[in-house]
């Protein structure tokens, strides 16, 4: 049974709120909100369909997944069939989501036959039974790749973003591309360009060029599919803001919930697999090696993660608490 968000008593809840309400969390940017003085995270080893249903409406501000697509990697990516599994998770994900908030699948196009699922099959079920717009669809290039002899080496995968109306919250200052000295120079005699906005860097556009993560790679924590921290931070930044609350229900190596604790974003994590703890406990001994803040608050269920809103710290816009 879903339970009821109570946070609206919540003085600073309120004030978001009402920024949804107007329409304008759109006009906002991470520098209109203080840090929080406490991250929350929740992990749970559960199976995605329960945990969404525990969820209340529109409680989400970014959704990041990365879900199996019945590759038959591993016991928890087989299923009989895939769109019929996918459609559950993708109505729930919609119902969780905030007005302003934004979804991430991370994908490709890799249908072998009528069993397995891939991006395409996610979009055509979106685009015929839900509201969701797609807004980009994001090509992550790589350099570094297998090889291969009966087909072109593969050096891309895809990443949709979708929101559910047209007033999402976006941040594209806070994942600018710095110009070069040189670059900056022409750019700046560019009459079309707005000048004060070009000294804070380029749109990285839809096409991003970050390496995957390389068996040796210091990131590696031992998932299969993992994520480079460099691609879930673009998306963090540029999609939530500071205090907002990140769902990530394909948790795997447990990645997303590496950059909510770093970036000051609470974060709900759901896996069925128990390595999923192992992986994150992994992810939280890399940060402390590298000197990066592993300070959390652990919440052990969903009920406690919503109840502390209502009298915790969460997003203050600043000047407004």
């Amino acid at each position: 049974m879903a339970i009821h968000n109570k946070s609206h008593n919540n003085h600073a809840l309120m004030s978001l709120n009402k920024m949804r309400k107007e329409e304008s969390l759109k006009n906002k940017t991470s520098s209109d909100f203080e840090m929080p003085a406490e991250i929350k995270l929740l992990h749970s080893i559960s199976d995605c369909g329960d945990f969404l249903k525990q969820l209340p409406d529109k409680s989400i501000q970014l959704i990041c997944i990365d879900p199996p697509y019945n590759l038959e990697l591993a016991g928890w990516d087989i299923y009989e069939n895939y769109i019929e599994w996918a459609s559950k998770w993708i109505d729930e994900a919609y119902r969780v989501l905030s007005d302003n908030g934004s979804m991430v699948i991370f994908g490709g196009i890799q249908f072998r036959d009528a069993k397995s699922g891939d991006l395409l099959d996610i979009i055509q079920y979106i685009r015929k039974n839900t509201k969701f717009k797609l807004v980009n669809t994001i090509i992550w290039h790589y350099k570094n790749g297998m090889s291969a002899h009966r087909f072109f080496a593969n050096r891309h995968e895809e990443a949709i973003w979708l929101v559910k109306s047209n007033n999402y919250y976006f941040d594209l200052d806070s994942v600018r591309v710095p110009y070069s000295e040189e670059d900056l120079k022409v750019a700046l005699r560019d009459k079309r360009l707005n000048p004060e906005t070009t000294r804070k860097g380029k749109n990285p556009t839809n096409v991003w060029e970050i390496g995957r993560l390389n068996g040796n790679s210091k990131e590696r924590v031992g998932h299969p599919t993992q994520k480079p921290v460099a691609i879930i931070e673009r998306f963090i930044k540029a999609l939530s803001y500071p205090g907002a609350t990140v769902l990530d229900f394909f948790a795997g190596s447990g990645t997303v919930g590496r950059v909510c604790i770093n970036e000051g974003r609470n974060c709900l994590m759901c896996d069925s697999d128990n390595k999923s703890l192992d992986y994150f406990a992994k992810h939280l001994s890399l940060m402390e090696e590298l000197g990066q803040n592993t300070q959390y608050r652990k919440v052990e269920n969903i009920q406690d993660f919503f109840e502390y809103n209502t009298k915790g710290d969460t997003a203050n816009e600043k000047g407004t608490i």
